[in-house]
């Protein structure tokens, strides 16, 4: 009796794990496609900048930072679609895009990730908020949102000089995980231009020259504040493009 009690269980857990959708990965992911994101930027041109930007690690939202593609059910459920992953976690994803869309607009020479640990005038900290399909309806064509808010530092003492957000969305063509990822694609390439519009119309940082000492109360980071806004009101005077 108890063994039959066993084998019906089994049955039942097998009967349940077929009928499960087949985009959604309930538990450890499969070995699937791997499907990449790498926005492309067209090549651009225009006034070069002198200073050095270090593109920091970006933060990820809690349960984005994975290599698997997040799905937001209609109930506001985080899940994933199974069987299929990117080549990598999201965190270095965003990053690799940054570069690529710093370099792509031939305006900055002086730009590497922070693991380079070169010198830089400024750093670029950025917030993945979001980066997922959105389903309105269960089994729909999902909505895609890419959301980055970022923020313009000083390399030394970390002071925040301008913040910047952004919010990118789309549609996917299919109810699929590789057309959802192509949007997201989109999407990220999207947020990163306007990223990088933003960036390159800082103003060059304040140098000290030799023998010159900072004004009482004004460090540098404080007269490249001022110069940049003129008041706390941080995007005041950086367009958002």
């Amino acid at each position: 009796m108890i063994q039959r009690r066993l084998f019906l269980i089994g049955a039942s857990a097998l009967g349940l794990s077929a009928c499960g959708g087949n985009l959604l990965g309930l538990g450890p992911p499969d070995a699937g496609p791997i499907y990449p994101v790498r926005p492309i930027f067209p090549t651009g041109s225009g006034e070069k900048i002198s200073w050095a930007l270090s593109i920091l690690r970006p933060d990820v939202a809690s349960g984005l930072d994975t290599d698997r593609i997040a799905l937001m059910q209609p109930d506001g459920s985080l899940e994933f679609y199974a069987k299929a992953n990117y080549p990598d976690r999201l965190t270095p994803i965003v990053q690799q895009a940054l570069m690529d869309g710093f370099e792509a607009s031939g305006r900055i020479d002086a730009v590497a990730p922070e693991q380079a640990a070169l010198h830089a005038d400024y750093n670029l900290v950025t917030e993945v908020k979001d980066f997922a399909a959105h389903y309105s309806q269960q089994d729909g064509i999902p909505s895609v949102t890419v959301s980055i808010t970022a923020k313009l530092t000083t390399a030394h003492g970390r002071a925040i000089v301008a913040s910047f957000s952004t919010i990118q969305t789309g549609t996917a063509t299919a109810n699929s995980a590789i057309a959802a990822t192509q949007a997201l694609q989109l999407a990220l390439g999207a947020a990163v231009s306007q990223i990088v519009n933003w960036t390159l119309a800082a103003p060059p940082p304040t140098t000290q020259r030799p023998g010159q000492t900072a004004s009482p109360g004004k460090p540098a980071e404080q007269l490249l504040h001022d110069a940049t806004h003129g008041s706390d009101r941080l995007d005041e005077k950086l367009p958002q493009q």
